[in-house]
């Protein structure tokens, strides 16, 4: 069984990166992450990104973390999102973890500025980039 490269993005770490207003309604703009992820998971980074090669120009299994207020934050076709019921950095964790397990080999990629969090993916093998590999 071949499985696509995993990509799991911090929602809320992510959509914290970019002074918009966020704060305001934090809902509404992890759902416009979610949708802007869309494209990344049909046919992955681009060219010109800052992420392993394994991730351009391929189609990608995209994972979005949330919690928090946008824990009710619908998944769409391209882009499952995965509402944490207490930590969201465990949640990725335990994600990526049970990704490692299933499919040794497999490429995994963590989206997230938050440090300690990088320390606890890598210790699985995950390769890790910042916020705006994914943000405009």
């Amino acid at each position: 069984m071949t499985f696509e490269p995993l990509v799991v993005v911090d929602a809320a770490n992510t959509v914290g990166a970019v002074p918009d207003g966020w704060w305001r309604d934090r809902h509404g703009a992890s759902e416009r992450l979610r949708d802007a992820l869309v494209p990344l998971a049909e046919r992955g980074f681009p060219e010109d990104a800052d992420v392993p090669e394994w991730a351009k120009n391929t189609p990608l299994e995209v994972v979005l973390v949330v919690e928090g207020a946008a824990r009710d934050v619908a998944s769409v076709p391209e882009v499952r999102v995965e509402a944490a019921p207490g930590s969201g950095d465990d949640r990725m964790v335990e994600l990526l973890e049970r990704a490692a397990r299933q499919a040794p080999g497999r490429p995994l990629l963590l989206v997230t500025a938050d440090r300690a969090l990088r320390e606890r993916a890598a210790a699985h093998g995950v390769v890790c980039v910042g916020p705006r590999s994914v943000r405009p």
